[in-house]
This record gives C-alpha cells, sequence and structure tokens, in this order.
C-alpha cells in the first residue's frame, strides 16, 4: 500500500469533515435565531390573546356590540397600554417587544404627547 495516498486521503477527509462542522455551526446559529424569534411570537400572541379576551369581555360587560368613538386622549392611553404590556411604542421599534427594561425613545414620545395635549 502507499502510505502517500492514504494520508492525503486523511487529509481530504479532515478538511471535509472541517467544512461539515462549520456548516453545522452556521445551521446551529441560525436554529437559535429562529427558536428566539418562535419564543418572541408566542410571548407576543399570548399578550395579543389576553388583550382580545379583556376587550371582550370589556365590550360584553358594557352590553353594547358597536365601538365607541377614539378620542384623542383614548389614543395616548392606548399606546400607554401598549408600552406597559412590554411593547414598543416608538417608531424605530413599534410593536416589537421590549427585551430590555425601559426604551427611552418610547418614553419621549409619551412625554411628548402628554406635553402637546396641556
Amino acid at each position: 500500500m502507499d502510505t502517500r495516498l492514504i494520508f492525503e486521503q486523511v487529509e481530504t477527509l479532515e478538511e471535509k469533515i472541517g467544512h461539515l462542522y462549520k456548516e453545522l455551526g452556521g445551521l446551529k446559529e441560525q436554529l437559535v435565531a429562529i427558536l428566539e424569534e418562535n419564543s418572541q411570537l408566542m410571548l407576543e400572541n399570548q399578550h395579543l390573546r389576553e388583550r382580545l379576551e379583556r376587550m371582550k369581555q370589556e365590550g360584553t360587560s358594557k352590553g353594547s356590540i358597536s365601538q365607541p368613538k377614539k378620542l384623542p386622549g383614548e389614543a395616548y392611553d392606548n399606546l400607554a397600554r401598549l408600552y406597559e404590556e412590554g411593547f414598543h411604542v416608538c417608531n424605530l421599534h413599534y410593536g416589537s417587544l421590549r427585551k430590555e427594561g425601559d426604551c427611552l425613545f418610547c418614553l419621549e414620545f409619551l412625554n411628548r404627547q402628554i406635553k402637546e395635549d396641556e
């Protein structure tokens, strides 16, 4: 047997394994991103279902099916409620979940709305 040929085959196999390892790492990163997004969407879905349930209960307790007219202050209240439920209301990340504490952009937006109403 030619030992040089065996050595070349081992090197080739080692390179292929290295490529597969890199590809596996890339797939793992994609899977982590997908799982994080799925988790965020599940949480957002849960918040929306709870909010929908509250809105249904408020609608049935009032006894009316028609939606009340929106007042300017009511729009602000809705945005403030969304923010308190953990969602962004700023133009940079509107509708996405707040992951870490308060968002300065959202707070500035909400404070600006208060000042304009005064």
